[in-house]
């Protein structure tokens, strides 16, 4: 009985060995159960056979099939003495020989059946009941030992694998991950680490639950999708690490990517943004170069870069990838510090009528006067404040500051008739006292509502339109102005723009940048925009007008306004309030 759970198995032909000596038996046999399963399978025998191995995956039989002697061995609680068939024998042990007085003992555990062991005497020989009374005995004994087994089996389970999915856990990952990297010649390992991005939506919105449900459902996808060899493991949350059996290289370790992002994909999730629902880090690691701590880090890295530059969703680790890395990390240090102090700067591009060249407004960018690294520009820290929850209150700093600074152009040029148009992360619209704090700031500074023009994403509005409805409904009676940003991406559909206060449609710089020049699609764009905003009687402006081209397709289509390098680059506010003295820019 000091068997434990790694020597049980090497311990059991043992037990059954000292038996049949000691009761002059013919053969003995012990199958455990799978309750999970409710499968059976022999683990051991004696005398043993040749060529068989312990378990024995060939007598793995289900507990429910049309079996007499499995259904008896799972309902009968006492000694059981049948006459051995042919069919019992094939079943039990795969040798008893027909005819044999067959003992049938359960092994029973808190009133469940945990398996079974079976004796037999030679041909003639009868069972006497102080033999059938030690055989009790011994099965009492061996169903305290098996459920030993079982409870170490849980723990040591639990110790190296995640509750929720049963996947291999952080412990069991660096384990494999280590081990790998330590054998020379077996690489390059490709780890793969996967991030979802909208698991905290789903909690937020629909609870966890939900969300736990659909962590089940990406753990069965991608092991589906992988090959039985390669280890799946999940670090809690929304993270999980693949590592892929074998030395792989780039394009076998992008593909596996592609195929766990098409899966996921396709798996039915409430309030889904197509454009990104998971994304993948890749670190292709090097045995004897890099210790697996190491190697999740930096398959970590590629996956945030990814969620900011990549296309696809994929990322693989480089000199880039770990350069943008440490930026991200020093922003996350101190953007916080940056807000609340005197580090923060915002720099203006104007916006013209293109006929003309009038300046109607201003849109309001905000920088980063970094001490280390220079001036940064937005798509280096908001990601970040996205990320870390501080949209909001670099969203806050940088309305303040644009009302102030609107006020102070007002002060200097009297007759100035422009709008300040401010950018709004979704944190923000959806916060329920947004209105409020936007009438504050109008009522500190004495602007008037219609002379601030919010511009809100695409995605802000599809993500909550309730709230954002409300949250607008607000703002419009304060007379502030709401535009939709980068319109054109595909994410609003006709319905909510009927339904929602705005006042301009932006079209997204991706298909003007490059107007005129013979792009069809580009052109069929931001024809159907213009043609769309005219249709709910917006004002349509197009970003990133770079070429005179542009300037002459976008009038000929009866877009009016725009903003873009041809015209000015964003400058900071002395040099924006000498652009307003003047009033027009010549281009």
């Amino acid at each position: 009985m000091r068997v434990d759970a790694e020597s049980a198995h090497k311990t059991y032909p043992s037990i059954l060995r000292d038996l049949a000596c000691e009761l002059d038996l013919d053969f003995a046999f012990l199958r455990l159960t799978d309750i999970a399963t409710r499968t059976s399978i022999l683990v051991a025998e004696w005398p043993p056979r040749v060529g068989i191995t312990y378990p024995d995956p060939s007598t793995l039989a289900h507990r429910d099939d049309p079996d007499p002697i499995l259904a008896l061995a799972a309902t009968m609680n006492n000694v059981t003495v049948v006459s051995s068939t042919g069919d019992i024998a094939e079943q039990l042990d795969g040798s008893a020989p027909e005819g044999v007085p067959l003992v049938v003992i359960p092994l029973i555990a808190g009133g469940v059946d945990v398996g079974g062991l079976g004796f037999a005497k030679p041909a003639g020989h009868t069972w006497t009941d102080d033999e059938l009374s030690s055989l009790r005995s011994v099965a009492a004994l061996m169903t305290q030992l098996q459920a030993r087994v079982d409870a170490e089996n849980r723990s040591r389970f639990a110790a190296t694998h995640d509750d929720l999915t049963g996947m291999s856990n952080r412990r069991a990952l660096l384990d494999h991950l280590n081990a790998r990297l330590e054998e020379p010649g077996c690489g390059p390992v490709a780890v793969l680490f996967l991030d979802l991005d909208q698991l905290k939506s789903l909690n937020d919105f629909l609870g966890h639950l939900t969300g736990d449900e659909y962590i089940r459902d990406v753990a069965d996808i991608v092991r589906e999708e992988l090959g039985s060899e390669d280890v799946i493991a999940r670090l809690g949350g929304d993270e999980f690490v693949v590592v892929l059996a074998g030395p792989t290289d780039e394009c076998a370790a992008s593909a596996a990517a592609e195929t766990i992002l098409k899966a996921i994909d396709v798996i039915d999730m409430p309030l889904a943004d197509l454009r990104q629902r998971a994304r993948i880090g890749i670190m292709m690691a090097q045995p004897g170069r890099i210790t697996a701590e190491r190697a999740l880090r930096c398959a970590d890295q590629a996956a945030l870069i990814a969620k900011i530059g990549s296309t696809d969703n994929i990322e693989h680790f480089t000199e880039s990838v770990r350069a943008q890395s440490e930026l991200r990390s020093d922003v996350e240090v101190h953007l916080r510090d940056a807000i609340e102090g005197d580090d923060l700067v915002l720099y203006y591009q104007p916006e013209v009528d293109l006929g003309s060249g009038k300046i109607t407004a201003v849109e309001a960018l905000v920088r980063w006067r970094h001490p280390v690294r220079g001036l940064l520009p937005p798509g280096a820290f908001i990601p970040v404040a996205e990320a870390t929850n501080l949209a909001p209150e670099l969203g806050r700093w940088v309305l303040d500051t644009a009302c102030r600074t609107l006020s102070e152009w007002q002060s200097t040029l009297p007759s100035l008739e422009i709008s300040m148009r401010v950018n709004v992360s979704p944190a923000q619209l959806v916060e329920h006292d947004f209105a409020e704090t936007v009438e504050a700031v109008l009522r500190s500074y004495g602007v008037d509502g219609p002379q601030l023009c919010l511009e809100i994403t695409e995605v802000a509005v599809v993500k909550d339109v309730d709230r954002t409805r409300k949250t607008l409904h607000g703002l419009h009676q304060l007379g502030v102005r709401i535009a939709i940003d980068d319109f054109g991406t595909g994410y609003s559909a006709l319905s909510q723009l009927k339904e929602l206060e705005v006042d301009a449609l932006k079209i997204d710089r991706s298909f003007v940048t490059d107007l005129g020049a013979g792009d069809a699609n580009d052109l069929a764009i931001v024809e159907s925009v213009v043609g769309l905003a005219d249709a709910f009687g917006l004002d349509v402006i197009a970003e990133g007008v770079e070429t005179a081209a542009a300037v002459d397709v976008l009038l000929a289509l009866g877009c009016t306004r725009a903003q873009g390098y041809l015209i000015s680059r964003p400058v900071p506010a002395a040099e924006t309030l000498e652009l307003l003295r003047a009033g027009t820019i010549e281009f």
